[in-house]
């Protein structure tokens, strides 16, 4: 694999250290390159100089250091579905999957959205997790597991200290919130990355207005935001290795100066500078001339927005407080200043759905179409998953012939109006719902489906051999009362708060 990479740190090549850690990414090397969170870890731990850090995906051929040298094996744990490309990934290198088994390997973790959340259905398969923010607690980690005579003293060492959880101890655990006081950024730029020599940076972390189904939103509160003097250093950084920039955040716009970090990219556009610029999405509500004139203007054709629900009705009781004459404003806008489409992000089987509210996406979706003739409108679509520490963690979602008629209703209606809509796999979304919302109890089902291939019908007949009730885990209604399977996690805002969030979106009318 021919990798050019380019450092945009001090990388110590000459350490004089015998702990040797691998980082790995559940994917190939084009996809690693591309993740944030995970290259910004690798840099923190290879910064230091007591630890050889060498990173792993799931496409390496060859590595600088054998398994049998390893002291720590780290992963990133992103979308419920990774188990199977880490277990394809322990299996290559010889480590048996579960802990249990594991007396002569090193230590392996993971860490990321997915088991911040829940960790409970991988519990047999992990020696430790992070829980929550991993940018200081991992050179903690890397201290107590180098100081420690042997595994089980460093997991009773690590099972002491906050955002860390270690199944064995089953202890409770605070999830770790840092403060955003610098910008995390690419910090490795390669030529083979999925997105080519382009430098991410995180603008903000959190979202501040809580959609009620959106764990990207809870697990990362409170909104906290990169200082704007930070912002700027680190777009210098990035425009003077390549002329790619693109800025992260679940809610960007919701930065006190993001209209001037727009302002700043314009003005170095407006200069002559090569500057490309894009947005992972915007809130309706964020679009202004200035904004769509800086998209434009840095390369950006199209971008995506989140309207959630088709009815103003169903967007109260998620928490998405947009009016249909924001749309429409926002719409306008983004023509008028040089776009060529918009892309509407939604969902469907949210809590208190009916048919009027499938309805009234296809009426926004005609009234789009009659209104911007030329403009490209699409829409695409996934079914609701209840996710833990979210008010809607208590809500089961539809069953799966409801929601694929639901799909099917859609793509037809839409295709009549011209409109391209993709709406993400009912099924896959159903096994998602089971293991976001599962519990310790899972772990036999998930190597099942690991050894039946990791597909589709892998996932029905683990459950039948098992005799597990899916159902209950995705769609069940959960009672405030009972004991969930990540109740140990110390998460603000916490239960009780959450409760009364659940009751005030789905009691209004």
């Amino acid at each position: 694999m021919n990798k050019k990479e380019v450092y945009l740190y001090n990388k110590n090549v000459n350490k004089n250290s015998d702990f040797i850690m691998w980082m790995a990414f559940p994917g190939i090397y084009s996809f690693s390159m591309s993740s944030l969170g995970y290259l910004w870890m690798y840099k923190i731990i290879d910064e230091a100089d007591n630890v050889n850090i060498e990173r792993i995906c799931s496409d390496t051929s060859n590595t600088k250091y054998k398994i049998s040298d390893v002291n720590l094996f780290g992963f990133s744990f992103s979308f419920d579905m990774d188990f199977l490309t880490i277990f394809s990934m322990l299996e290559k290198y010889n480590i048996p999957l579960e802990s249990k088994d594991r007396d002569d390997f090193p230590l392996i973790f993971a860490g990321g959205p997915v088991v911040s959340a829940n960790p409970e259905p991988y519990k047999d398969f992990f020696d430790f997790f992070i829980i929550g923010d991993g940018e200081d607690i991992n050179l903690e980690v890397v201290k107590i597991c180098k100081a420690s005579q042997n595994k089980q003293e460093a997991l009773k060492k690590l099972s002491e200290i906050n955002g860390v959880y270690v199944p064995k101890y089953a202890q409770k655990v605070k999830k770790l919130t840092k403060k955003l006081t610098e910008c995390i950024y690419t910090p490795v730029l390669s030529e083979n990355a999925f997105f080519k020599n382009t430098f991410i940076l995180e603008m903000a972390r959190g979202c501040a207005n809580r959609c009620g189904f959106c764990l990207a939103s809870y697990l990362n509160l409170p909104l906290r935001t990169v200082p704007y003097e930070e912002l700027i250093k680190t777009i210098e950084l990035g425009l003077s290795h390549t002329n790619k920039i693109a800025l992260l955040g679940a809610q960007i716009s919701a930065h006190p100066h993001f209209h001037d970090v727009c302002k700043y990219i314009y003005e170095k556009i407006n200069n002559g500078q090569n500057v490309e610029m894009s947005v992972s999405s915007l809130r309706v509500d964020a679009i202004t001339p200035e904004v769509i004139k800086t998209l434009v203007a840095a390369g950006q054709k199209n971008t995506t927005l989140a309207i959630e629900a088709g009815s103003e009705r169903l967007r109260r009781v998620i928490n998405k407080n947009l009016t249909e004459s924001q749309i429409f404003n926002a719409v306008k806008i983004a023509k008028e200043n040089g776009l060529k489409g918009l892309k509407f992000y939604g969902m469907i089987g949210l809590p208190s759905e009916t048919d009027d509210d499938i309805n009234a996406l296809i009426e926004l979706g005609k009234k789009l179409k009659s209104l911007y003739k030329g403009f490209d409108i699409a829409f695409g679509f996934s079914s609701f998953v209840p996710k833990p520490n979210t008010p809607f963690q208590w809500c089961g979602r539809e069953k799966t012939k409801q929601l694929e008629a639901k799909a099917e209703f859609l793509k037809k209606e839409f295709h009549k109006l011209g409109i391209t809509v993709h709406i993400s796999s009912i099924k896959w979304d159903y096994w998602q719902a089971v293991l976001s919302r599962g519990d310790g109890s899972l772990g036999k089902f998930i190597l099942e489906v690991y050894k039946q291939g990791g597909k589709l019908g892998a996932f029905k007949s683990a459950a039948k051999k098992f005799n597990i009730d899916t159902d209950y885990f995705a769609c069940t209604d959960y009672e405030f009362a009972q004991k969930l399977p990540w109740d140990f996690i110390e998460i603000k805002p916490g239960k009780e708060f959450l409760i009364k969030e659940n009751q005030r979106l789905l009691n209004q009318v």
